[in-house]
Order: C-alpha cells, then sequence, then structure tokens
C-alpha cells in the first residue's frame, strides 16, 4: 500500500540496475522505474526483465512504482505482462488522456488478474489531456497521486519552449500546471509537481520546490539523487508553521463555539482551522517514517 504522504519521487531508467541500487539509497520516499522516455526501443525488452527482477527483491524499503509506455505506443501490453507478476506498488501511466485512459488501463490490468494497482497519470502531455483534466474526479478511487509534464506538451503543439527567457514558465504551462494541481485535488488525491531538469541548479530546484509547496503540490518528481534532500525539505513542515498550527487548535480548543476567532492581529476561520490540523498530520506523518 503506498502511504499517503510521499515527497519525492526519483526516476530511474528501467535498463540500468546500478542506479536502481543507489536510488534506494538516494532518501527518495519512492522511486519510479522507467520503461519509457528513458529507455531507448531496443532495450525496452531488456529493461522490462531487469525491472522485473528488481521488484522480486524482498524486502521493499521504498515503494517501487513503474512507468509504463503510453497506451498508443504499441509497447505497453509487453510492459504490463512482464512486470505485473512482480507486484509494483503502483502505475505511472504517461501521456494519460483522462478517464477513458485510467478505463483502457484497467481492461489491461484485468486481463492479467490485477486491476487494483494504484495508478498515477502524467495527465497534461498532450493536447487533448488538457480536455480531460476533469474526468480525473470520476476515478479517483484509482489514484494515488497525479502529475504533470512540460516536456513532451511543447513539442506536440510546435512550441519552442515551455519556458521564458528567465527560466519561468510561460502562460500557456502555468495555466496547464494550475489545472492538473486542481484536478488531482478534484479527484482526492495527491498533486505532485514536474521534474526540475537541471539537475545541477539547486538553487533553482529549491525556488522551484517552494512554489510548488506554497500552491499546493504535495510532493515532487526528481531526475537525479542530488535532488532529493532539497525537496524532501521543502515539503515538511516548518517549526515556525507547527508552533503556529499548534497556536490555532488551541485558540479554537479555547473557543469551540466561535466560527472566527482573532489570533495575532488576524481574523481565523475553517479554513485556518483545516490548515493547522494538516500541518501537523503532516508532522506526526513525518515522525512515523521509519
Amino acid at each position: 500500500m503506498i502511504a499517503a504522504k510521499l515527497r519525492s519521487f526519483l526516476f530511474v531508467p528501467g535498463n540500468r540496475p546500478r542506479r536502481m541500487e543507489k536510488a534506494l539509497a538516494s532518501g527518495a520516499d519512492a522511486v519510479i522505474l522507467d520503461l519509457e522516455d528513458s529507455v531507448p526501443p531496443e532495450a525496452k525488452a531488456r529493461a522490462r526483465k531487469t525491472i522485473r527482477a528488481f521488484l522480486n527483491r524482498e524486502p521493499r524499503s521504498i515503494p517501487l512504482l513503474v512507468r509504463v509506455n503510453a497506451l498508443t505506443s504499441g509497447m505497453i501490453e509487453d510492459d504490463i505482462k512482464t512486470i505485473l507478476p512482480a507486484g509494483p506498488d503502483g502505475i505511472v501511466l504517461p501521456k494519460a488522456e483522462g478517464s477513458d485512459s485510467i478505463a483502457a488501463l484497467d481492461r489491461l490490468l484485468g486481463e492479467y488478474d490485477n486491476d487494483t494497482v494504484p495508478v498515477m497519470p502524467i495527465a497534461t502531455e498532450t493536447p487533448a489531456a488538457i480536455f480531460e483534466l476533469g474526468g480525473y474526479r470520476h476515478v479517483g478511487h484509482r489514484l494515488f497521486a497525479l502529475t504533470w509534464g512540460a516536456e513532451d506538451l511543447p513539442a506536440a503543439i510546435g512550441a519552442s519552449t515551455a519556458r521564458d527567457e528567465t527560466g519561468a514558465y510561460t502562460a500557456p504551462y502555468r495555466m496547464v500546471r494550475a489545472l492538473a494541481l486542481f484536478a488531482a485535488r478534484a479527484a482526492g488525491v495527491a498533486a505532485i509537481e514536474t521534474v526540475y531538469p537541471d539537475f545541477k541548479d539547486i538553487d533553482g530546484l529549491k525556488a522551484c520546490v517552494a512554489r510548488a509547496r506554497r500552491d499546493g503540490f504535495s510532493g515532487m518528481m526528481a531526475i537525479h539523487p542530488g535532488q532529493i534532500a532539497a525537496i524532501n525539505a521543502a515539503f515538511q513542515p516548518t517549526q515556525a508553521e507547527i508552533d503556529w498550527a499548534r497556536r490555532v487548535i488551541e485558540a479554537f480548543d479555547k473557543n469551540p463555539e466561535a466560527g472566527a476567532i482573532g489570533l495575532d492581529g488576524r481574523m481565523l476561520d475553517a479554513p485556518h482551522l483545516s490548515r493547522a490540523r494538516a500541518i501537523l498530520k503532516a508532522k506526526r506523518d513525518q515522525s512515523a517514517e521509519p
């Protein structure tokens, strides 16, 4: 079972067993064993077997997920047939296009007697996918998270890049990111920020992950072990946040009939109380980690 709180997801090419070993010691909350973009076509058959062998090892210290090839690739059936018997903790579905894609994946998984393994769609990699984001709320029970991507989409629409000269997303991709965030929350699952591609730019990564947490994402994908520490640190409550949350809950406990209270010169109501409880729950979850 995948934990409700996963901060960091580290991609590892499925044809690189030594990198898989190193990924387990990276501090990542979950590892994504990749069969899609990082594996060339001629290496996919061997990568499937490598991933299956890695999944069959016991015990698992963290969740091991598999990014399969897209439903339209002609390769996903071989992916599923090979890796599903080894029991991946979750499937990452690239180029997903809403609830119809989840239903198609369910049918394929069912052919191999496992239509319950949880799924994280990469939900914004094609133009059509943008118009299907609202449908994930109907299949939230099949998902453990939802994420987005800004690498495939520009090529699909003929854009030269998703970023401006400062490195910030241009307007179309800011919109796509926001819609993916809302789609995840409407489905009742974790919203996961996309990768920061410059793995040497740790300062840029820290700024990116800070924005992600500020905006409501609860985790982020990574392409290099060196990114994990910054991601994990950003997605855990600070001491100042914990102290604030405790004071908010204490104030409401002292005034159980009040719909709103004053604290530090500000009026606080039910959304602030919910936020305070979420902060303390995140702290408890963090403390419970092995």
